[in-house]
């Protein structure tokens, strides 16, 4: 009886025969003076929207944090546990990360979560419903909309949710303090899985422009 699922086991036996056996000293330098990305991402816990994969990133490139919608709850520091905010004071503050990206993507399932209304909880405790509340005022923005197909609210949603979370990204004051600075940028993305296009936010507009590969 095998302890890990076999896929898995396969693909850490290609993992060592292929990318560690050829990035070695990358690993045993990474393990023994520890990481210092430059990059926090911030993105979806989907499985098909990977920023290691997507940004093509080696071992100690990124620091990732994953969760549904790729959501950036505002500052609260109210004793209750929180995950994204945790991992975003250790990035800024012990790892000083210099730039924040926070990369949506399309066909998002906490997004269509957020603008179904009739969509019942998968469990008591409702804990993707009460995640999606954080964008709850711009979902029922979209919806209200009927010039638009439900195709168009979804990505609407994604882009605008970005927004929303950089928006909360700079309540937290070392956040703020740190773009204040220059020391400290932030940017949006969002991912196109069907076609593979990164769409990236102009920061001044908020407006999303396709990247080129050329």
């Amino acid at each position: 009886m095998s302890h890990l699922p076999e896929i898995l086991l396969a693909g850490y036996r290609n993992f060592m025969t292929g990318r560690y056996a050829a990035e070695t000293d990358r690993y045993k330098s990474l393990a023994r003076e520890g990481q210092s990305p430059e990059t926090l991402v911030i993105a979806c816990c989907d499985s098909r929207a990977a920023p290691e994969t997507i940004f093509d990133s080696g071992p100690g490139e990124l620091f990732v944090v994953r969760n549904v919608a790729n959501l950036v709850p505002p500052y609260s520091p109210d004793g209750e546990f929180h995950s994204t905010s945790a991992a975003l004071e250790f990035a800024v503050q012990a790892l000083k990360v210099k730039n924040i990206v926070v990369m949506g993507h399309g066909r998002c399932g906490g997004i269509r979560a957020a603008l179904d209304p009739n969509m019942a909880p998968l469990s008591p405790g409702d804990f993707i419903g009460k995640w999606m509340s954080l964008v709850a005022p711009a979902a029922e923005t979209v919806t209200s909309n009927t010039m638009m197909t439900q195709a168009e609210r979804q990505t609407a949603l994604e882009r605008i949710s970005i927004r929303y979370s950089i928006a909360n990204l700079r309540t937290f004051p070392c956040v703020k303090i740190l773009e204040q600075k220059g020391r400290l940028e932030l940017f949006g993305a969002w991912f196109d899985i069907s076609a593979g296009e990164l769409w990236v936010m102009d920061r001044e507009t908020g407006d999303f422009e396709r990247t080129s590969v050329a």
